[in-house]
């Protein structure tokens, strides 16, 4: 970080006014109370003074039983608590849910299928829609203190394209957004709630389906001049390092509305390790331009997409830095003094966390990858992510393992250390593994095959059956019980996939059967160089593809 540069360019230019965080309580893992009850303090203490509960269907909503069934929903009391809790701190407690999208969940159940449009999305203009979304305010009137609502409509590309369709014909997506839209805004202003709500639909729209770095475009007047006045947009861009992006694009939400809300992202949503890195350099410049375009109101969300493994504790090292940087303060030796401070552990220390995804030493910063989740996952026999590393790419761990371990008595955070200490001694083991075990049988080494077996397979199914248990203590300490039984299946059928691996391997050693036909299958590069092996190091977060190709 050049420090004389963001002196001479931030200085006092703006001032963030409302500084936020949003916790992602609907990918299975939802904060319990009394963790909510250790981070909030953290939070308040640095300068945050709001805090968004996302829960798509994770509350407890008035007359819908089947909302959030199963799946761990806060009771209207816990929202209760957390609110009373929040406010003794000086924060907002603001909700966060969805009016349009993201509600996948909800639709496994029959009484539901009539408000569903396609995929995600509920059927705008159908009236037992508005039913359950009255339902939802009239809770939420009655649990929060805060009359500011995140009410999400993002992300809903097919709108208007399933069940709307059939009934409607063809209409415009614009049209049919900013009617249900106007619907909402009704019910939320009748409950006396005032909306915020994620800008992307919007503005692709009025840019022609531009992505969010669209400059110097007239807005059509359709789009801009039907956006009801009283609706925050909220431009989310968790991507770039570039400074220069985020200010393109904030002038561009500019001209759509006076009321812009930023949103970055903490690097919680790609495993159980965050991008600490990652996360920190695009917020510096996100929040620098924020600050010198006229943005009073950020907030940092935390995802936990595909399963909600990372711990909210775990990037602390990004929310401190954004803390810092929305008073003016861009000094990294002033911020990790900050941290230490506050965390009561060395900040060079903490961001160990990041190393599970670290596959050498010199491993470019400014590129986001995730092995540490699907190299875990990948499979022994029909490996598609064996192209990304080398043989031997996985001793680096046993360094990891190392170094996590001093951190393991920490009494605060020791827990999460050991389940990252104990995920790197399985990575030791795993990572290239496949790799091993098809050279071998290339070559024809039953006996080669039987010593992986007994050094690599065996070790490493101990390994799991230790870092399962840690995952165990992890995900209770933080969670609600609901959601671990995904890791249940997800850490079972690996181990169990394993032992079939080692069953296979040793009865062809043995010479009980002659071939195995998945090793005999051609590898190809998992990022497209087909027979030419990149070693490209990539972001892969869906479970289910990184596991197999076939369905799951």
């Amino acid at each position: 970080m050049n420090k004389d540069y963001y002196k001479t360019k931030s200085g006092d230019s703006g001032k963030i006014k409302h500084l936020g965080v949003m916790i992602d309580c609907s990918r299975n893992s939802i904060m319990n109370i009394a963790s909510i009850k250790k981070f909030l303090p953290i939070l308040a203490k640095v300068g945050y003074n709001t805090v968004q509960l996302y829960t798509e269907d994770t509350f407890e909503v008035n007359n819908e039983p089947y909302f959030g069934y199963m799946r761990g929903r806060y009771s209207k009391e816990e929202l209760k608590e957390i609110d009373t809790v929040a406010a003794g701190f000086g924060m907002e407690l603001i909700p966060c849910i969805q009016t349009l999208a993201h509600l996948k969940n909800i639709f496994r159940w029959p009484v539901y299928r009539q408000v569903n449009d396609c995929n995600d999305i509920l059927l705008a203009g159908e009236e037992r829609t508005y039913r359950l979304i009255e339902n939802i305010f009239d809770t939420l009137a009655e649990c929060f203190t805060s009359r500011n609502v995140n009410i999400g409509m993002d992300e809903a590309h097919m709108l208007g394209l399933g069940k709307y369709l059939d009934m409607h014909g063809y209409t415009k997506r614009a049209d049919i957004m900013l009617s249900h839209l106007n619907r909402i805004n009704e019910i939320a202003n009748s409950r006396g709630f005032t909306c915020s709500m994620w800008s992307d639909m919007f503005y692709f729209m009025a840019f022609g389906g531009k992505n969010y770095t669209a400059d110097n475009v007239t807005v059509p007047d359709e789009i801009k001049d039907k956006i009801p006045k009283n609706i925050k947009l909220i431009y989310w861009d968790y991507y770039s390092t570039d400074k220069s992006v985020y200010e393109n694009t904030i002038r561009s939400h500019q001209k759509l509305s006076d009321n812009i809300i930023f949103a970055g992202g903490a690097w919680s949503w790609v495993g159980l390790t965050p991008l600490n890195y990652y996360g920190i350099r695009t917020s510096e410049a996100a929040i620098l331009a924020c600050r010198e375009n006229g943005i009073e109101e950020i907030f940092i969300t935390m995802w936990g997409d595909n399963g909600g493994y990372c711990s909210p504790f775990s990037v602390l090292p990004v929310l401190i830095h954004v803390a810092e940087y929305a008073k003016g303060d861009f000094d990294l030796k002033s911020i990790k003094t900050r941290f230490k401070e506050v965390v009561g552990i060395n900040y060079d220390s903490f961001t160990a966390i990041d190393l599970p995804n670290f596959l050498n030493e010199k491993q470019d910063k400014g590129i986001k990858y995730n092995p540490s989740k699907y190299l875990l996952y990948n499979d022994i026999f029909m490996g598609i992510n064996d192209s990304t590393i080398k043989e031997g790419g996985g001793e680096i761990y046993k360094k990891h393992a190392s170094q996590l371990k001093k951190l393991e008595k920490n009494g605060e955070y020791g827990f999460i250390f050991k389940t990252m200490r104990l995920l790197c001694d399985c990575l030791y083991y795993k990572a290239d593994l496949g790799i091993r075990t098809r050279q071998l049988y290339a070559a024809g080494d039953k006996t080669g095959i039987t010593e992986l077996v007994k050094e690599r397979y065996k070790p490493l199914l101990k390994k799991l059956s230790d870092f399962y248990d840690a995952m165990e203590t992890y995900w209770h300490t933080l969670y609600k019980p609901f959601g671990f039984e995904i890791t249940d299946i997800r850490l079972g059928g690996l181990m169990q996939r394993i032992k079939y691996a080692s069953k296979k391997l040793t009865a062809f050693a043995e010479g009980k059967i002659d071939r195995i036909r998945e090793l005999e299958e051609k590898q190809l590069d998992r990022v497209g160089g087909g027979d030419i092996f990149e070693r490209k190091l990539i972001v892969d977060n869906n479970w289910a593809n990184i596991v197999t190709p076939n369905t799951l």
